[in-house]
Formats: structure tokens, C-alpha cells, sequence
């Protein structure tokens, strides 16, 4: 069996940090080690489109704003496909066949879902394709074959669902769909990066990201705005690093070379920890190191996107070229789940229904 990766995003805005650490940072490193046969990244703007059917010019807008980011972070597009996934019609087809295996009481306590459906204010009028989302993902990742998914920690139940469907559909039709796995981020901390503002998660709806795309005085400004320990009032008090989301994202981010660079009073993060915990570290000079450390990652990500930026119509043609990849890949797994489903009515072999009716 192939090793595969499937795995993309939403087009409802450019990616941001909390993309990076969770997902981006990993499918790079994954592309570069050799060991995948096959990497498929999806620009899911069907699904983008359950909660944003009445603003399809934002989808839209952003596919390619989706696309830059992919580029600029490494995804190099002779080793990784990269697809739009409403251009490849089979992963429609699979999600009609599934939605007969799944009930909807059971896509209702999805957790992931159910958190969503909250934040945007659902409970009363849900979209029936936005409570389908679990099923149309397992499409897309059962489509490609995919053996491993890598993703943030949020989407583990949506992932559990597939594994679901996949069993299903096995135990019914035969052993045609391949299981997958699910890949987290290593660093547990990373697997869910707190907003600038301190708030759980990092997302474009609260305004509280650092893009990728930002510039330069941008991340400075966010930075320094960042909540940290709201007790620590003078230099001299004692502070928490848990919590602190300044912490958070050095925990992230931070390198030992990062402080021979830019703090070499210190070794090691453990020590600026330390000293932080004890009293005497300001926060404005924990802020400005993590501006210097931020950085160091995003400045070689800014300046690959205003080189794509120059020649738009080769990022439109690296999506074109991955679409046709994706269709092949897709109907050939279509192909196979319709055989073992028995409607492939007229193919011609002895399984056909021509053949069926000819049979004494």
C-alpha cells in the first residue's frame, strides 16, 4: 500500500500562525522527508461555502490568497498536488453515498461541529451542508486513498467520523476504502495556538491572528499587544509562564540559537523562564524577543509571496495542473467504490447489467 497524505483548508481568509504550527510547518517537513508516495492538499472552498453561501466572492477571493500561503511556506508543487476541491466532481459523488451510512443525531454530537454550530450561531437554522461537513470530508480523505492526515487537534473527531464511514462501508460493500490515520502536530502545545488576545484558539472570525502574510510592522504591533500575566504589573513582580501567551508562542517557536541572536544574557528558554517567574523581567522585553523570533520564520515566507506575487499566473496554473492530477486520482477510487457497489450498470463485463439480464 501507498503512503498518502491528504489534508487542506478552508478559503474564508489568508492563513495565519496558529495554520502553521497546527498543520503547515508539519506538511512541509512531511514533503521533505521522502518518505510519502503521494501529498494531496485540498483548498476546500465547497465546504467554505456551508457558512458562506451568501458571500461565494469571498471563497472565491481567497483561493488564491490560500494558494500564496501554500507556496511561501515550502509546499513545492513538483512533490505536493495542490487542488481545489470544487473542480473535482467525484469527492461530490462520495459524500452522496456516505450521507446513507451516517445519521444525523450522529453528525450533531460531533464535537468539532458542535462547537462550531455554537460559534456561528446556528442552534435554531443549521445548513444541512454545513452539518454534513464531517461527510464530506471523509470523501475528500477516502477519495485520495490517504493514509495519514495531518491536522490540528480540533479536527480529531471529524477524523474519528471517517474512520466511521470507512468501517461502514467496508463491512457492507467489501474492503475498498482505505482507513486512515491521523497526524498531530509534536509539540502539544503547537497542536492548538492561542489567539494574541489570550483566547483558546487563534482565528480569523475573533481578529486575533498573526497572518503570514503580515508585514513586518504589523507583527510588531500584534505582538506587542499580546495578553500575558495580568498580575505581573511591575518589573520587579513575580510572573506565570503558564498561560502567558507570550510563553506560549516562544514554546513554539523559540530556538536556542534565538538567544545567542537576539537574547544572549540567557542559554535556553528555560532560563528566561525562569527569571520570569522570579520577578525582574519586564514584558516588553520578552515581547520584543518574540517579535525577533516570529520573525525569523516569517520573513523568508513574506519574501517568497511577493516573488509569487509577481507571476499570479503560474500559481493559478500550479492549481490547474493539481486539479487534473486530483480528478485522476479521485475517479479511479470512485471507480472502485462503484464497482463494489454494484452500480456500475454499464460497464462491459460480465458484471454489467446487460450481462445480468442474459444470465439463464
Amino acid at each position: 500500500m501507498k503512503d498518502i497524505i491528504l489534508t487542506g483548508d478552508r478559503p474564508t481568509g489568508r492563513l495565519h500562525l496558529g495554520h502553521y504550527v497546527g498543520s503547515l510547518r508539519r506538511r512541509v517537513e512531511l514533503q521533505n522527508s521522502g518518505k510519502f508516495d503521494e501529498i494531496y492538499i485540498m483548498i476546500a472552498d465547497s465546504q467554505a461555502l456551508t457558512d458562506n453561501a451568501d458571500n461565494p466572492e469571498k471563497v472565491r477571493r481567497n483561493i488564491l490568497e490560500v494558494a500564496l500561503d501554500y507556496m511561501s511556506v515550502g509546499l513545492d508543487p513538483k512533490v505536493t498536488t495542490m487542488f481545489i476541491q470544487s473542480q473535482v466532481p467525484a469527492l461530490f459523488e462520495f459524500t452522496a453515498y456516505y450521507m446513507n451510512l451516517v445519521t444525523v443525531s450522529r453528525l450533531q454530537r460531533n464535537p468539532t461541529i458542535k462547537e462550531e454550530i455554537k460559534q456561528r450561531g446556528f442552534e435554531t437554522s443549521i445548513p444541512v451542508g454545513f452539518l454534513n461537513y464531517p461527510v464530506s470530508q471523509a470523501a475528500d480523505i477516502t477519495a485520495f486513498d490517504a493514509t495519514c492526515v495531518p491536522v490540528g487537534e480540533d479536527q480529531m473527531p471529524l477524523i474519528e467520523q471517517t474512520k466511521e464511514i470507512v468501517h461502514s462501508f467496508n463491512r457492507i460493500y467489501g474492503d475498498v476504502l482505505v482507513n486512515p490515520k491521523i497526524m498531530l502536530a509534536e509539540n502539544e502545545v503547537c497542536q492548538r495556538l492561542p489567539g494574541i488576545d489570550g483566547k483558546a484558539k487563534m482565528s480569523k472570525s475573533l481578529g486575533n491572528c498573526i497572518y503570514l502574510a503580515d508585514t513586518s510592522e504589523d507583527v510588531r504591533k500584534k505582538v506587542m499587544s499580546m495578553y500575558t500575566d495580568p498580575n505581573h504589573i511591575r518589573v520587579q513582580d513575580p510572573g506565570t509562564v503558564e498561560g502567558n501567551t507570550v510563553f506560549t508562542y516562544l514554546d513554539c517557536f523559540c530556538k536556542d540559537k534565538h538567544f545567542e541572536k537576539y537574547l544572549p544574557e540567557y542559554h535556553n528558554l528555560d532560563e528566561l523562564k525562569d527569571h520570569y517567574r522570579r520577578g525582574g523581567l519586564g514584558d516588553v522585553k520578552i515581547k520584543k524577543f518574540l517579535f525577533n523570533v516570529l520573525e525569523d520564520t516569517l520573513q523568508p515566507i513574506r519574501q517568497r509571496r511577493q516573488e509569487l506575487e509577481k507571476d499570479i499566473d503560474y500559481v493559478m496554473s500550479v492549481l490547474h495542473e493539481g486539479c487534473i492530477k486530483a480528478n485522476k486520482k479521485a475517479n479511479a477510487t470512485l471507480k472502485r467504490a462503484k464497482d463494489a457497489m454494484k452500480i456500475n450498470y454499464f460497464d462491459n463485463d460480465e458484471d454489467s447489467i446487460s450481462e445480468y439480464y442474459k444470465k439463464p
